[in-house]
């Protein structure tokens, strides 16, 4: 298997990476922690991801860090002010969740969105933007706009800082990788502990439905998300994953999760071009597979 290695939205796996340092492992063991590879869900019915049932960016985060040994602290909410005091105390730390699309230097940006802050000079906030943009500056009043999160829904506060990080265990990767397969099992088994919108479906019911939706006629703000994040970043996170359980030995279900991530990334052409017949048969086709994964984690 050859893996995947180049761009992607990886934002708060590569903040993760940059701000963990040396010792961070690749960006790609980083996210299979996140747990995110390992499902998918139709939010309120209507809206697809390719990461599973529940589960958001912050749930991703947290079990990353917490498997790899490391800790942080997080902060939130208060006012703008009291916000952006604790953003210049910090030194370099993690923002995000954020609103893409109020980040003035990320023309057409668009979603939920994390990067690193490195300094705040005078009006004037410095951030490495792991959506490729090194040292983007943009001015405090902006920053805050778009760190405020209006628009991101699985978010119920604003203003979410991680400082502080350090490393209180060292734990190999093959270690952590073999301590998250539980909790990946647990999502492939489709949580019910955790909040969703009505209507809401995960995996195998998820593809099944999306695609009835695709042979009705997909929505063109859905295919927009499917077309520019949704299957790009579902089948790294798939490559990724794939990779990882290879790692493990356990080759079967490496090649599972390898198959979703063709399948999957093989969408991207159709999705673009219109070929809407080809589209609901590679979703129809992914289906299964994320039971035959799950079977083979247990």
């Amino acid at each position: 298997m050859v893996a995947y290695q180049g761009s992607g939205p990886y934002c708060y796996t590569h903040s993760l990476a940059m701000l963990l340092g040396p010792d961070a492992p690749p960006p790609g063991v980083i996210e299979t922690l996140t747990g995110s590879p390992f499902g998918m869900q139709l939010v309120g019915g209507l809206t697809p991801y390719f990461d599973p049932y529940g589960w958001d960016p912050e749930i991703g985060v947290d079990a990353a860090l917490d498997l790899l040994g490391w800790t942080c602290e997080r902060s939130e909410a208060g006012t703008p002010q009291e916000a952006l005091t604790r953003l210049r105390a910090a030194g370099p730390a993690m923002a995000g969740p954020l609103d893409m699309a109020l980040l003035p230097y990320t023309p057409h940006g668009d979603g939920d969105h994390y990067l690193v802050v490195l300094a705040v000079e005078g009006d004037t906030v410095v951030v490495h933007d792991p959506h490729g943009h090194p040292y983007a500056t943009l001015p405090v009043a902006d920053f805050l706009a778009a760190w405020r999160a209006e628009s991101v829904a699985y978010l119920s506060t604003s203003f979410v800082l991680r400082t502080g990080f350090a490393r209180v265990r060292e734990v190999p990767v093959r270690e952590a990788l073999r301590d998250s397969l539980p909790t990946a099992v647990r999502w492939l088994d489709g949580r019910d502990d955790l909040p969703v919108p009505p209507g809401s479906l995960g995996g195998a019911a998820a593809a099944l439905r999306l695609a009835e939706l695709v042979e009705q006629g997909l929505d063109a703000g859905v295919r927009d998300l499917l077309t520019y994040f949704g299957v790009r970043v579902g089948a790294r996170r798939l490559a990724d994953a794939a990779a990882c359980l290879e790692l493990l030995g356990l080759d079967e279900a490496a090649s599972v999760a390898a198959g979703q991530a063709r399948v999957l990334g093989g969408l991207q052409h159709p999705l673009v071009t219109g070929d809407d017949a080809a589209v609901a048969a590679g979703l129809r086709k992914l289906a299964p597979a994320y039971e035959r994964l799950r079977s083979l984690l247990v």
